[in-house]
């Protein structure tokens, strides 16, 4: 069967309520307390997006969405009661599209998860019927179809917030594009923190540029945004 979302959170009540409430809202929902019981819930069933807690009794959440991303390229909110930065900065270097603190709000939580999976569905469909999916960046090979990065024979797929955020790059390439125009344009908010914008640009960059800390294509303008510069040139 097809959920839209899946639920892993080990706090039983605050899982339940919360496939209840997405469930009533029309976003098809289950979830489930454990590393072990998310994996058996995939030999059998689907989903589009993953609600991930990082506690899950026994069991990380980071552990769990590095197996879940050998497989799968859905989009994985990470969402939890730690607010370190340094918590923040491995959920996403590790796969993670976006960091949700407790305690949240259901009705918040179920926009962003509504806006994801619309932006995630279209943005897949879209690409399909393209005719134009290949974008050369140097030695890097673009294929927006596959959202695959190739560079040097060697082939990464792209996580789900880095395609829409390449995408939005190559839409408006060679234009200095401010932080809350990509906060409000993929995220759909300006309440997104630097720190989360940075690290998807950081991991573009390593799949991209020959050299990720002097980067030819993906330059930083300090003070406003991001530029991609499909010539590659200058500083």
């Amino acid at each position: 069967m097809h959920y839209s979302v899946l639920i892993i959170d080990d706090e039983k009540e605050l899982s339940e309520y919360t496939a209840k409430y997405f469930n009533m809202s029309g976003v098809t929902a289950q979830y489930v307390l454990d590393s072990s019981s998310a994996m058996s819930f995939f030999l059998e069933n689907t989903c589009s997006l993953i609600l991930l807690d990082i506690n899950l009794g026994d069991d990380s959440g980071f552990e769990l969405c590095q197996k879940i991303r050998q497989t799968m390229d859905i989009p994985i909110f990470f969402i939890s009661a730690r607010s370190a930065e340094d918590d923040m900065l491995l959920a996403l270097s590790i796969g993670g599209d976006d960091y949700i603190c407790k305690p949240y709000s259901l009705g918040v939580l179920l926009a962003k998860v509504k806006a994801e999976l619309k932006r995630y569905g279209s943005s897949h469909k879209n690409d399909e019927t393209s005719d134009d999916n290949i974008v050369r960046l140097g030695e890097a090979v673009v294929d927006l179809k596959k959202a695959t990065v190739t560079r040097k024979g060697k082939e990464e797929p792209l996580k789900a917030m880095e395609y829409k955020i390449l995408v939005y790059l190559i839409r408006n390439s060679n234009r200095v594009i401010p932080k809350e125009e990509i906060f409000e344009k993929i995220w759909e908010t300006q309440f997104v923190g630097d720190v989360t914008l940075n690290v998807h640009i950081r991991h573009l960059r390593e799949k991209i540029e020959e050299d990720a800390g002097d980067p030819r294509f993906i330059k930083t303008v300090w003070g406003v945004g991001f530029m991609l510069d499909t010539e590659g040139k200058g500083k």
